[in-house]
C-alpha cells in the first residue's frame, strides 16, 4: 500500500492543524474533512479545465474523466510524493485548434498522443540522470518566451470568440477582473469560472444558449470516446508544447517542495513520466493534454493540507462526475461570447506568465542576447509566421520555440567564441557589490577565454 502512495497516517486530532504545521502528503485529516478538501479541489480545477475542451470544441465529459484518472496515475507513478491535480494544459489549445483544421479531431489526438510520449521519455531521462540539463537547455529566457508567445498567439481566437457576442463578452471580462480584486481565498481564485457563470447568465437573458443536446442527454452514460490518427504534420505543431510542459511540471514540484520542506528532486523526473503516461492516455481515449495545476496548488498553499487523500477523492469525484452525460452537455453550451470574455483574460494570463519568469529570474535584458531570443520569438510567435516542407507545416509556437531555442544557444557560442558579450544573463541590481564584482569579473574572464 505505501509503494502506491495509499498509505497515510492521522495528522494529529484528524480534526485540526495545529500552528506552524501543515498536514504532509503522507498524513491525511480525518474522512470527512478529506473529502471535503478532495472536492474543493475539484472545484479549485473545474473552470480551467474545462475551458480547454470547450474552447477547441473537445467533449468536456471525456476530457474531465481523463483528468480524474490521469491525476490517479500520477499519485501511483509518484508513489504518493506529490500532491498534484492532472487538469486540462492551456499549452495544448493552439496546436490542438490548428490541427483540427487539416486534420480533424482524431489528428488533433495524435498530437496529443505524441506529446505524451515525448513528455514521458524526458521524464525517464530527468529520473536517470537529474533536471539541470533541462535548466541549461531551457533557461528563464528562453522559457519565459516559449510560454508568452503560447498565450499571444492565441489573441486572434480570443477577439474572434468576443465579436459573436460582444456585449456578454465584456461583462465576462469585467466580471473576472473585479472578483479577482475585490475577494480574497477561494472566491478570488475562481476569479474565472466565477466570470464565466455570470457571463453564462447574461447569455441566457440574451437568448444566446441552447439547451436542444443537453435535454436530449441522459443522466447517467459513458463518455463520449474518440480514437487519434497519427500525421507528421502535427509534429510541429505539438512538440513545443513540451517545453512548456516540463517547465510548468517541474516549477510546480519545486513550489511542492518548498511549501512541505520535503526534498522532492528525486521524484522530479517520475512527474514528468506520469504527465506524459497521463496525457497519452487522455489522447487515446479523446480527452485533452494535462499538466499539474497551480490552482491547486493555491488550494494547498491557503488550506496548509497536502495530503495526496484529498487528491485520490478528487480524482474519483471528477471521474464520478464525468459519467453524466447531460452534466457535459450543458458545460458545452457556453456560448461563444462567454468564451471570448475569458479568453481574453486567460490568453492574456499565459503570456503574461512568460514575463513573470523573466522578473522572477531577474533577466537582464541589456544582454543582446536576452534581448534578441525573446524579440524574434515573440514576434514570429504573435504574427504566427509560418514555414510549410512537404507535408509537415511549422507555425508560429513551433518556429517561435525554435527561434528561442536556436538564437539563445547560437549567439551565446558565438559570443563566447569571440569575447562580444560581457554583459551577464541576470540582473545583479539589488545583490551585494562584493557579488555583483564577482559576476562581472567572471563575464570578463569569459570573453578573454573566447579571443
Amino acid at each position: 500500500m505505501s509503494m502506491l502512495g495509499i498509505k497515510w497516517k492521522l495528522h494529529g486530532n484528524g480534526k485540526s492543524i495545529r500552528p506552524g504545521h501543515v498536514v504532509a502528503p503522507d498524513e491525511r485529516l480525518a474522512w470527512p474533512l478529506t473529502i471535503g478538501i478532495g472536492m474543493q479541489h475539484v472545484v479549485a480545477m473545474f473552470g480551467a479545465t474545462f475551458l480547454v475542451p470547450i474552447i477547441t470544441g473537445m467533449p468536456p465529459a471525456t476530457t474531465l474523466l481523463f483528468s480524474g484518472i490521469g491525476t490517479l496515475l500520477f499519485l501511483v507513478i509518484t508513489k504518493g510524493r506529490v500532491p498534484s491535480y492532472l487538469g486540462s494544459s492551456f499549452a495544448f489549445i493552439a496546436p490542438i485548434m490548428a490541427s483540427q483544421q487539416q486534420y480533424g479531431v482524431s489528428g488533433a489526438l495524435g498530437g496529443v498522443v505524441l506529446a505524451g510520449v515525448v513528455l514521458a521519455l524526458i521524464g525517464a531521462v530527468v529520473q536517470k540522470f537529474g533536471a539541470e540539463w533541462i535548466n541549461r537547455l531551457m533557461p528563464p529566457i528562453v522559457t519565459g518566451a516559449i510560454v508568452a508567445l503560447i498565450g499571444l498567439n492565441l489573441a486572434p481566437a480570443a477577439k474572434a470568440n468576443f465579436d459573436a457576442a460582444p456585449v456578454t463578452a465584456l461583462i465576462t471580462l469585467v466580471t473576472i477582473i473585479l472578483v479577482s480584486v475585490l475577494f480574497r481565498g477561494i472566491l478570488g481564485r475562481l476569479s474565472i469560472l466565477v466570470g464565466v457563470v455570470v457571463g453564462y447568465l447574461v447569455a441566457m437573458m440574451r437568448g444566446e444558449v441552447s439547451y436542444e443536446k443537453m435535454d436530449a442527454a441522459a443522466w447517467v452514460g459513458l463518455p463520449l470516446f474518440q480514437t487519434p490518427e497519427f500525421h507528421i504534420g502535427v509534429v510541429g505543431l505539438f512538440v513545443p508544447v513540451v517545453l512548456v510542459l516540463v517547465a510548468e511540471n517541474v516549477g510546480h514540484v519545486k513550489s511542492v517542495a518548498a511549501m512541505t520542506g520535503q526534498n522532492l528532486d528525486g521524484v522530479s523526473g517520475r512527474a514528468l513520466m506520469a504527465d506524459g503516461a497521463a496525457t497519452v492516455l487522455a489522447g487515446f481515449g479523446g480527452g485533452s493534454g494535462t499538466t499539474t495545476y497551480a490552482e491547486n496548488i493555491g488550494v494547498m498553499a491557503a488550506t496548509k493540507v497536502y495530503s495526496t487523500a484529498a487528491y485520490w477523492v478528487a480524482g474519483v469525484f471528477a471521474i464520478l462526475l464525468s459519467f453524466s452525460p447531460k452534466f457535459g452537455e450543458l458545460i458545452a453550451t457556453v456560448p461563444p461570447g462567454v468564451l471570448g470574455g475569458a479568453a481574453t483574460m486567460l490568453y492574456g494570463m499565459i503570456g503574461v506568465l512568460g514575463v513573470k519568469i523573466w522578473v522572477q529570474n531577474k533577466v537582464n535584458f541589456s544582454n543582446p542576447i536576452n534581448l534578441t531570443t525573446a524579440a524574434v520569438a515573440l514576434i514570429i510567435g504573435i504574427a504566427d509566421y509560418a514555414w510549410t516542407i512537404g507535408e509537415l507545416k511549422f507555425t508560429g509556437i513551433a518556429l517561435g520555440s525554435a527561434a528561442a531555442l536556436v538564437i539563445y544557444h547560437g549567439m551565446k557560442g558565438l559570443a563566447h567564441w569571440r569575447g562580444t558579450v560581457a554583459e551577464p544573463e541576470t540582473e545583479t541590481a539589488g545583490l551585494p557589490p562584493a557579488v555583483k564584482s564577482a559576476m562581472n569579473a567572471a563575464a570578463k574572464r569569459g570573453g578573454k577565454k573566447g579571443k
